[in-house]
């Protein structure tokens, strides 16, 4: 059985959820989430809402959390190339199509981004348009925004 727990947080109302020990998801307020899951905040999730306010305090730069996001291997290739992009940059869509062997799958890459079950803890906020532009965010341009500013990282809207 999936659990889940809310919080507010700067960036609004966030949901949490594991099943078994491991983080399946991060919600932002204005997504559903699947209807068998209990309202319950288990020991991982505590843990996990720790380590995200750590970071959106300024204070962590990385997650130690069991992640576990459901899709497709293409999916959890992208997703495993986004957790190694580092604190404080940015890649293209391009960029991270390479790296996963895919060299003319930039647009694969963002509809996988797009589907990321787990965004902040798999940074899908660190790819960003070949031009250097915000493009995409499936809690919004404004979250995206946010999460670099408190990066460190500027950029044209």
């Amino acid at each position: 059985m999936k659990n889940i727990y809310y919080y507010d947080t700067i960036l609004g109302k966030i949901g949490i959820a594991e099943e078994n020990d491991q983080i399946t998801n991060l919600i932002f307020d204005n997504e559903q989430i699947e209807e068998d899951t209990d309202l319950k905040e288990t020991n991982i999730i505590k843990k996990a809402i720790s380590q995200l306010n750590e970071y959106l305090g300024g204070s962590r730069k990385s997650f130690e959390l069991p992640l576990n996001p459901a899709g497709t291997e293409f999916q959890r290739k992208d997703w495993l190339a986004l957790q190694q992009i580092p604190f404080g940059k940015t890649v293209s869509y391009k960029d991270i199509a390479e790296q996963i062997g895919c060299p003319k799958g930039a647009r694969a890459v963002g509809l996988a981004n797009n589907r990321n079950p787990i965004p902040i803890f798999i940074p899908c906020h660190r790819v960003i348009g070949a031009d250097g532009k915000l493009v995409g965010y499936g809690g919004g341009i404004d979250k995206k925004g946010k999460l670099l500013e408190l990066e460190g990282i500027l950029l044209n809207k």
